[in-house]
């Protein structure tokens, strides 16, 4: 068994923790150690020493570590990860069960009560990504549920952390039956090729497959769209599907270029008849003004932080001066479908983002729909930050 280390809580933080806020954070605790050993077991005490909840020491971004449990007599062991295992892939159902999308999440971190973990499904592939080395310390426990609850063809990893919160670059394969590359999944019907053994993206979002799905068969049709950090196309591929008389990709980088070319070959998609940018997307909206293009699709889905070798990109900064930029050259009555995966900030915080964008445009828009993560990217109440997907569709009215 890992040694524990017992956490006090400052007082106005002791509800939080009891209502079940999962994230152990610095500013909560008296004594918090930061050179305590990741995957250290942690026991949570309010100042006097009365029992709150337990959990695991692990440093990434978002803070310290996880709580797993609320019972002060459950044990962190082999059983404790196969329930939280099991019940995560029983919520799923329906998506095992689907006949047109085998590309979902399985585990979503504190979603399913494992924070600083997830799991995602490739058509009998499963990858996990490990966020710190605390949770990595429960591999074995983890790899062993999977064995024990599933049928896989193999088991891939990312582990996204290292000494400065960065991903590590290693041979992600666990165990199994090396797959060949790329594998072919299915979304909705449409396919997406996806690397587990290259780095730490694969190429495709999960969580964006109800935006997709709704750009191919609602808003795409007739239409002219310009997709915006667009990496791998999907958006792209999604529009292009639903009737899109062009499609424009605009993406910095290099690779962009042959991804997407690979996912509309995949679909069946003339590549002639779309447009692949490697670009700036900021010197694009420049260009595009210049020489009087306008879209009446765009869709805006930047990174929530992103550095060129001329600007740093922050959505909470930035957004808004991107808004500005795609709303100049939108339509009138064309849409505009501005995402964000920052946690920083809330929905309603985006939507002020949105009306300060127009306004400063001297433009009107009306919001015709908006999403958040699908159901297989489990969140909770107690973490709304974790709820982090923020997508809103606007009408740029005359």
């Amino acid at each position: 068994m890992k040694k524990e280390v017992t956490l006090k809580v400052k007082g106005k933080f002791v509800n939080k923790y009891k209502s079940g806020y999962p994230l152990i954070s610095k500013e909560a605790i008296l004594n918090l150690d930061e050179s305590v050993e990741e995957g250290t077991f942690i026991r949570l005490v309010d100042e006097k020493n009365k029992f709150i909840a337990k959990g695991y020491f692990g440093k990434q971004n978002k803070g310290y570590g996880w709580v797993f449990s609320r019972s002060e007599n459950e044990q962190i062991d082999q059983r404790f990860f196969m329930n939280k295992m099991k019940d995560a892939i029983k919520y799923r159902e329906d998506f095992f069960n689907s006949v047109d999308t085998n590309a979902f999440r399985v585990v979503n971190g504190e979603g399913d009560g494992l924070g600083g973990l997830t799991i995602d499904y490739f058509d009998g592939y499963y990858l996990i990504s490990w966020y710190s080395k605390g949770i990595y310390r429960f591999r074995d426990y983890i790899i062993n549920a999977l064995k024990e609850l599933t049928h896989f063809k193999a088991v891939y990893q990312k582990k996204r952390f290292d000494d400065n919160g960065k991903y590590i670059e290693e041979d992600d394969f666990v165990t199994g039956e090396r797959g060949t590359f790329p594998l072919i999944v299915k979304e909705n019907g449409e396919n997406f090729a996806v690397y587990l053994n290259e780095n730490a993206m694969v190429g495709v979002f999960l969580d964006q497959r109800d935006v997709r799905r709704k750009i191919r068969d609602v808003y795409a049709n007739g239409k002219d769209v310009l997709n915006t950090f667009s990496y791998t196309g999907a958006f792209s591929v999604f529009a292009a599907l639903g009737g899109a008389v062009k499609t424009t990709s605009v993406d910095l980088a290099n690779r962009s270029l042959s991804k997407t070319i690979e996912q509309f070959r995949l679909n069946g998609i003339d590549i002639e008849s779309q447009d692949i940018i490697v670009e700036d997307v900021f010197h694009y909206f420049k260009y595009a003004v210049k020489k009087q293009l306008s879209f009446d699709l765009v869709i805006l889905d930047p990174p929530s932080f992103a550095r060129s070798k001329k600007m740093v990109f922050s959505a909470e900064k930035d957004y808004k001066n991107l808004l500005k930029e795609a709303i100049a050259i939108t339509k009138d009555e064309g849409i505009i479908v501005a995402s964000t995966n920052s946690s920083s900030f809330n929905m309603n915080k985006f939507k002020s983002f949105i009306d300060l964008a127009f306004r400063e445009s001297n433009r009107r828009y009306q919001l015709v729909d908006e999403f958040s993560l699908p159901k297989d990217f489990k969140s909770i109440k107690e973490f709304p930050e974790g709820n982090y997907l923020k997508v809103v569709f606007i009408k740029n009215l005359p």
